[in-house]
């Protein structure tokens, strides 16, 4: 899955586009955008799933405290992201219009707001759940602002690939406040996050790549192109379709047969798809139905996995 080509940005300067200064005319609207509350959602998720399926029982206040630590330090996490990254965001379409670079907010905001959501998430989560959970979970941060946010993005192609590993850390944080460890299981559902986090934000990249080229960002489709591209998605497909098998009774038996049947249809149903974007030649993105489609479906993939892994802990 390694790419032969210098994993490297592009040669020339991108002039990036000024970040407009901020206005008085921020409201809690434009804080809440901060926290980027579509990936808060499915981080939630999965995390609060990882903390059901964990051995042993949590009182319902202190459940509630854990998944509130996980969104609230997600959050700190999206908001640090994107005081780093205003400048890409101001030319980047899609993202023109967040609050940094619409000048609805400060850097200085955004900066104090991210830092005392991140400190204010760990230390609750230290003292009101336990050690273990707190330290994953400002690892989870950390990952996210410094080594995907400031180191990866600019510089490599691998920045979706290691920087998946931010997005798969809730698993493990919500299954340590639980259970107080991080045994098997626990990684295997962030090997699933982990390796499904490529094939989902690459068929994204492809259909959104004169943006990320525009920006200077330097993403598999800018740098290797769409044929490269198309063929490590499927790649990556097959590992994260093996992965999710591995729970299964017979390999594992960490889950039941409810998940595993899940798990094998839902599995055939993504290789299908990611076959047809390995298979496709589009090259706009009006023509490009089958990358949207993976898109679109990887996100039920991943709600419908985790869905099943509770429904098999519940039903057994």
């Amino acid at each position: 899955m390694n790419q032969t080509a210098p994993l490297s940005g592009p040669e020339t300067p991108v002039a990036f586009a000024p970040v407009a200064p901020a206005t008085a005319f921020a409201d809690w609207r434009d804080y809440f955008a901060l926290l980027k509350p579509r990936v808060m959602t499915l981080v939630i998720f999965t995390a609060a799933c990882a903390m059901i399926a964990a051995p042993g029982i949590l009182h319902p206040f202190l459940a509630f405290v854990a998944v509130l630590c996980i969104a609230v330090a997600a959050g700190a996490a999206g908001a640090l992201n994107q005081w780093y990254e205003a400048d890409i965001d101001a030319v980047m379409k899609r993202t023109a219009n967040r609050p940094l670079p619409a000048g609805r907010l400060g850097a200085n905001e955004a900066l104090a707001f991210g830092i005392l959501l991140s400190v204010g998430s760990v230390t609750v989560m230290a003292l009101a759940l336990n050690w273990v959970a707190a330290a994953w979970l400002a690892v989870s941060i950390l990952f996210y602002v410094i080594v995907y946010t400031m180191w990866l993005k600019r510089r490599t192609p691998q920045n979706i690939v290691i920087g998946g590993a931010a997005g798969a850390f809730p698993v493990i944080v919500g299954w340590a406040s639980v259970a107080g460890d991080t045994p098997l299981m626990a990684w295997v559902l962030f090997g699933i996050i982990f390796l499904w986090t490529p094939p989902h934000f690459w068929a994204l990249a492809l259909f959104m790549e004169a943006d990320y080229s525009k920006a200077g960002v330097p993403m598999l489709p800018v740098t290797h192109g769409a044929a490269e591209t198309r063929r490590q998605i499927l790649l990556y497909s097959v590992a994260l379709v093996a992965c999710s098998l591995v729970p299964l009774p017979g390999i594992t038996g960490l889950a039941g047969w409810g998940y595993g049947a899940t798990a094998i249809v839902l599995g055939a149903l993504f290789m299908a798809m990611a076959w047809a974007v390995f298979r496709s030649t589009a090259v706009t993105a009006p023509e490009m139905r089958a990358e949207k489609r993976l898109f679109k479906f990887s996100l039920l993939y991943l709600a419908i996995l985790f869905g099943a892994l509770v429904a098999d802990v519940w039903l057994a």
